[in-house]
This record gives structure tokens, sequence and C-alpha cells, in this order.
């Protein structure tokens, strides 16, 4: 058997394709990592069960794996550790094989992936957009397909903002369940090691292999899910398009059978002000203050560190200690907090805490969008602090409160990913995985304009491939409409662009993945499927037109959309069969 090798192969030839230099700190030569390979396939051929042979897995550059340098990303603190972390060690005793160690914002301070000296890290579907941090490097090399898994950390919400902005799952377990030994600390009281895949089954199956023994989650009276959802205006600004897109989200568990309850999310976003406006910063020089301090002051060398891990110094720092200034900014500060602010926020973090527990005692989870919006690289270096505490708003509480989480995808908005968050209680992580499950299953959405209409004469055939009704809408102000000579009757869509386009009325279907496909090896010219993009920016799967067959035929743009043609009455707004 060769699968290990085989994937290697494939994995270094996707790196070289893809040219994204600044996703690795340290990434193994490709023939050592065929070495291992080879070995991990003759001990499967020899009869050892390896779960997880096969599986490519790079690691966040602040969490050790023997052989590589662990640097946080500052190349003057570089070690080589001796020993795997945990972490790393049961994946690896599993059969995973780790090709590289991934950028992170320094010291794992940060949730936008720029600052470090190896570079910014560049998302993955628009280069000229943060991948998010500081779990950077381990996020985007998922996205790109570069590996299977890839370990992150997560104090603030690093483990989960990445995920949203590249549309991978993030998953971060209950504080406690995957060992943090041989991992650069942040905040040591709150810090996670997660997860990321491309999937939710990959990722709860790799927590699997990673966590300890956990207690029993806490019981639960029968019934459906309850999931919280924050009440109205509560959410604050998000980037165009998200809000609706998590309303999506909230009414897609609906449709699953969730019952949804809304809860003061007022305790969860003044407990995320606290992480970095209050006294919990301190930790974080803690931490690492001490380097910093001295690399800061002269007497440090990032040259000793190159000599020591035989690895170059490819830091871009223009004073010499490859240190980034924000990150520097944040942990110097954080030394000169006094005692005292930190037992009275201790004290106010408390009461926070019951506030929010009290209210999430009967619910499964909390449903929120992942993060605010998706800035983009020069968006972050003109306010870097300002856009990294707003990317935080959802995030920052989760630790603080103790609670664990998943991040997975829900959508796009405005062609790029989009993604929620199902928060839960402390040990409940399989219970939450499984909510989120019903955000992941496979299906999708489908926009139609005409003949496939509720009421119309081709309705039917959604309805019998399980398609479910998910609300009225209109096309972005870009298409053309006609009217096609076909039997039965049916118009044809066409994207002209917004100078001569017009808003149709559609809808939007649930459909299975095979009904979409059934539906298309059955669909007649001159219909065709392409993506039709919706009033609010997102993206769906549509029945478009060729553009040969509109000769001759009726443009009825004007009319508004198909049923206005006809003459017949339009359901109202939302509505539609259940």
């Amino acid at each position: 058997m060769t699968r290990a090798v085989t994937r290697v192969r494939t994995a270094y030839a996707r790196i070289r394709e893809v040219d994204r230099p600044e996703i690795w700190i340290g990434l193994r030569p490709q023939a050592e990592a065929e070495a291992e390979a080879v070995a991990l396939d003759a001990r499967v051929a020899d009869g050892e069960r390896l779960p997880l042979h096969g599986t490519l897995l790079a690691v966040k550059g602040n969490i050790d794996v023997a052989g590589l340098p662990t640097t946080a990303a500052c190349p003057a603190y570089a070690y080589r550790p001796e020993a795997d972390s945990p972490a790393v060690a049961r994946l690896r005793a599993a059969g995973a094989l780790v090709i590289g160690s991934t950028n992170l914002d320094q010291f794992a301070t940060g949730l936008v992936g720029t600052r470090s000296p190896y570079g910014a890290v560049r998302n993955a579907h628009d280069p000229a957009r943060i991948s998010g941090g500081s779990s950077s490097g381990s996020a985007v090399a998922v996205a790109l397909g570069l590996v299977d898994l890839a370990l992150g950390t997560d104090t603030a919400g690093s483990g989960r903002v990445p995920a949203a902005l590249n549309g991978i799952v993030g998953l971060k377990p209950t504080y406690g369940l995957v060992p943090t030994e041989g991992v650069v600390p942040a905040c040591a009281s709150l810090d996670c090691v997660t997860v990321f895949a491309r999937t939710l089954p990959e990722t709860s199956r790799a927590l699997s292999f990673m966590a300890d023994a956990a207690p029993p989650a806490p019981a639960r009276a029968p019934g459906p899910w309850r999931i919280a959802v924050p009440r109205p205006g509560q959410l604050g600004d998000l980037a165009p398009g998200w809000a609706a897109a998590y309303e999506r989200a909230a009414q897609e568990l609906a449709r699953s059978g969730a019952e949804l309850t809304e809860i003061d999310l007022t305790p969860f976003t003044e407990a995320a002000a606290m992480l970095y406006d209050g006294a919990f910063v301190a930790e974080r020089y803690t931490a690492v203050g001490a380097f910093v301090d001295k690399a800061m002051n002269g007497s440090g060398d990032a040259s000793d560190a190159t000599e020591a891990t035989g690895f170059t110094d490819s830091t871009d720092s223009t004073d010499g200690t490859g240190l980034d200034p924000t990150v520097a900014g944040i942990i110097t500060r954080a030394r000169d907090i006094p005692a005292h602010r930190l037992f009275a926020d201790q004290a106010r973090l408390a009461a926070l805490r019951t506030q929010a527990l009290d209210q999430l005692a009967d619910v499964d989870a909390l449903l929120l969008p992942t993060t605010t919006e998706h800035p983009t690289l020069d968006e972050v270096a003109a306010d870097p602090l300002g856009v990294n505490a707003r990317l935080g708003r959802f995030t920052n509480s989760t630790n603080l409160f103790g609670l664990c989480a998943v991040a997975v995808p829900a959508g796009t908005a405005h062609n790029l990913p989009f993604g929620v968050m199902l928060i839960g209680h402390a040990h409940t992580d399989d219970r939450v995985a499984r909510v989120a499950e019903a955000l992941t299953t496979p299906a999708t959405r489908v926009a139609v304009v005409g003949a496939h209409l509720t009421g119309q004469p081709l309705n039917g055939q959604l309805l019998a491939l399980g398609a479910e009704f998910e609300r009225a809408t209109t096309t972005a102000a870009t298409y053309r409409l006609h009217a096609l000579d076909t039997r039965p009757a049916k118009p044809g869509l066409v994207h002209v662009g917004a100078a001569r386009g017009a808003a149709i009325e559609a809808e939007v279907w649930r459909i299975p993945a095979a009904g979409l496909g059934r539906l298309l090896t059955e669909l007649p010219r001159p219909m065709t499927l392409g993506r039709i993009t919706l009033a609010d920016g997102s993206e769906v799967p549509g029945f478009l037109c060729e553009p040969s067959a509109l000769a001759g035929a009726e443009d009825i743009t004007s009319h508004g959309g198909w049923r206005g043609y006809l003459g017949r009455p339009t359901p109202p707004t939302g509505t539609g069969p259940r």
C-alpha cells in the first residue's frame, strides 16, 4: 500500500502550485516526508492499524513538533524541541504525517494573520484580504487543500475566526480537554489546542485522538435541540450581507427541527471587551514578557536562533529584533497593569459568567456569527488594533466563560465565505458538533425564477427530489428575463451586468446534493445550471439560459419576474410550502 507516499507527493505538488510561502515557517523537505510516508505504508502493509494513515497534518508554529523549530513566529525566540507536544504525538501515533509548521500572529497575539515577520498570510479565496489569525497558516493550508488537518490554538478566537474567513471548520474544545504541554502560551489559563479541517467529521475524529478522557456531559431533557440566538439588534454592525446570512443559518437550524430561543447577548459582548481592554491581557506578559523586554532592550540576538535551528531568518522586520511592533506593544503595555485591577476584573467577569451561563442553562448551544467582517490587508494595516477588536466581538468571551465551540461554513456573502459558530457548555463538545451537523449536511440551495416557482408547472420536480422552500427574494440587478418558446412555457435568465440589468423575482429552495445532481442531468436545453447572484450579494446555483436561445425571444424584464409576466399574483414575501 502506498497511500501515504501518494498523499505526500500530491501535497508537495499542490504546495508548489499555489506558491504561498507565507503559510509556512518550517516546511519539511519532501524527501524527508516521503521517507516517513514509506515507513507508514510499510507498517500498514504489515498489518498495523493506523486509523489516520495517509492523513497529512500541519502544525501551528507555537506547538512543538520534534525535528522542527518552535518559533511562535519570532525567529529570535526559536528553539528545537526534543519531543512532540501531546496533541501532535497522539495524531502521529494514529498515523498522521506532519509536513510542516505554519505561520501565525506572533506569540498567538491577534486575530488578523498579519502580525508576523514571516509575512502576512493571505486569504485562501481573496489574496487581498486577511486570512484571520492567529492560526493563519494552519487555516489557509487546509483551505487550499495542502493538508487534511491542521492544529491551531485558540485563546480569543484564533481557532475559529480563520476558519470562518477561509470557509472551513474550526473546532475549539473545552479548556483542558486537549493537553497544552509543548505549546508556547499566550494566556495559559485560557489557551486551547484546536483543529481545522474541511469537514466537521474530520475535526471531530481528530479530537477523539487528541483529547484526554472527558467527564460526562451535562444531562439534558429529552426533545429537539434548543438553540439560543441574540435578541434583535444585538449583533451590532456586521459586513454587508452578513446579518442576512446569519439569519439564514438560524432558520436552517429551525427547519432541521431545532427550537430557537432569544437571549440577551450583553454578558458575552461585555466579557469579550474585557479580554484585551481589561487586566487579563497581563497574562500575555507573564508568558513571554521577559523575552520581549530583553529583545527590545537590545540584549537578544536573532542570529543566534538561525544558528540553533538551522532555519534561515526570512523576516522583514526593520528593527532587528524580529518582534512585530503591534504584538510587542500589546505585551509590554500589559506589564504595568496593577494587581488591584486584575482582582476587580475577575469579580466583574464572575458576575458576567453567571449571567451568561444562567441564560444558557436550558439550551444546547448558542448560535452566533463567528466574526463581524472580512477586512482587507490594507484595512488592517491602517487600523490594526481597531479591526482586531471588532473581529473578536463574538469569540473573545468563549474561553473566559469556560465554554466549547465549533465554527462551520454557512454559505457565502458577496462571494466570500461566511461562517457561524455554535458555543456550548463545557464538556458538551460532541453535542455541539451534532448540532452543527444540521448546518453541514450534504445539501445545497438552488435559485429558480420561472416554471419551478411555487405554483408553477415544474415546481413538482423540486418537491419530488426532496427540496424545501427557503425564501422569496430577487436576483441582483444584473439580469434580464426573456420568454422562451418551450413547452411548458418557461423564461430564460441571462446575466448582463449592472448597466443593463434589473432585479428579477426569485425563490431559493434547499435541495439534497444528490437531488440537485439528478435535476441537472434531466435539465433540457437551452436551460443550464450556473451561479446566480441574489439581492443580498450571496451566490447560489440556479437556472440560466444559453444566450443562443434568446434570438427572437421576448424581453420580459420590465414585468419584474415570470409571474408578473403571466399576470398571476405573487405570494407574499417569505411564504411558500414548508
